[in-house]
């Protein structure tokens, strides 16, 4: 009877955090395209047209950005819930020089962007897994796996260059920074992840425990950044971006500080740098690399996971390697 019970508690938890789950999704969809709709009108009763552009970009992030988080908030429930510990100490190295380049190569199973990645990084640090592993998945998974290689072979027809340049430059700062953080990281630096369930949940009570509370906390940051980065597309004129495209080297710092306000998804952001045709390939490649490691959203989910001081310092030094490994790839292939 008692296992029963437990079961039945379980159960109706978990629908709960599923619907919860939905209608939070629902609930931002719902008012980003409210939004979207009246948010025009009313730029065009003020005569304020770049209100509606606003508008436009910050639903389209919005509502890009929560089927993801989704995935990502039931992969990292699941995990937390479902695989034991002792998994993780089994599957990866116990030396943390070794079990970054293996986290960083497991990135590739799962087909998400950076919205997915944050939560599913915090739950593998709550199961023991190594921060430096963890975020060396959390750079990984967004930026090589399957669903992404395959849109830039897509986007870059007849280019298989741009698409091993993106793999080996992702899989290369990913690693690099994983290995950074496990020498000079700090643990006051990164405020560990919440335990949202108690220590003597189990199962699908455990499940349904993280799956609510993990999708509602990210749900708010993701769209404070989604508002970040429309209002940096309303301010930043046109022109002042055509200054840098007769530069090489402006030209990939331009793309790269444009990928992370921006905030494209990473599978949608390669069709975006095949528009840019008025830049070189590795400015490109800097703008496919950066953005599913470092933008406005991605920063306001760390900011909100992992604490403003392990945010600020990541997110920076990521960049920075971002753009040196882009650099360097795209000197050896073009």
């Amino acid at each position: 009877m008692e296992d029963r019970r437990t079961v039945a508690d379980g159960l109706r938890l978990l629908v709960r955090a599923l619907v919860y789950s939905v209608l939070g999704g629902s609930a931002l969809i719902a008012i980003a395209t409210v939004v979207s709709v009246l948010g025009p009108m009313l730029a065009l009763d003020l005569y304020t047209p770049p209100v509606a552009a606003w508008w436009t970009v910050f639903t389209a992030i919005a509502v890009q950005g929560v089927p993801f988080l989704l995935l990502g908030t039931v992969v990292s429930a699941a995990i937390g819930a479902f695989v034991p510990e002792r998994v993780f100490s089994r599957v990866l190295p116990r030396n943390p020089a070794l079990a970054v380049p293996v986290a960083g190569a497991a990135g590739v199973v799962l087909p998400g962007c950076e919205c997915a990645s944050v939560p599913v990084a915090g739950s593998l640090m709550r199961r023991g897994v190594a921060p430096a592993a963890a975020l060396a998945f959390l750079l990984s998974a967004p930026a090589v796996n399957p669903v992404v290689l395959v849109a830039t072979s897509i986007a870059f027809p007849g280019r298989p260059s741009m698409v091993l340049g993106r793999l080996v430059a992702s899989l290369a700062t990913a690693v690099v920074m994983g290995w950074l953080w496990a020498r000079f990281g700090r643990d006051d630096w990164l405020r560990p992840p919440r335990r949202h369930a108690p220590a003597t949940a189990s199962g699908l009570r455990a499940f349904g425990a993280g799956l609510q509370h993990d999708f509602l906390h990210a749900g708010g940051f993701l769209v404070l950044g989604a508002a970040a980065a429309a209002t940096f597309n309303l301010v930043v004129p046109r022109s002042v971006l055509d200054v840098f495209t007769g530069s090489a080297w402006l030209s990939v710092l331009l793309l790269a500080v444009l990928a992370v306000v921006l905030c494209v998804c990473s599978e949608a952001d390669a069709f975006v740098a095949a528009s840019l045709s008025g830049f070189p390939p590795t400015a490109r490649l800097a703008f496919m690399v950066v953005g599913p490691m470092v933008d406005l959203k991605l920063i306001a989910l760390q900011t909100g996971t992992f604490g403003r001081a392990f945010a600020v310092r990541f997110s920076t030094a990521t960049w920075a390697v971002a753009v040196t490994s882009s650099v360097l790839v795209g000197w050896w292939l073009w």
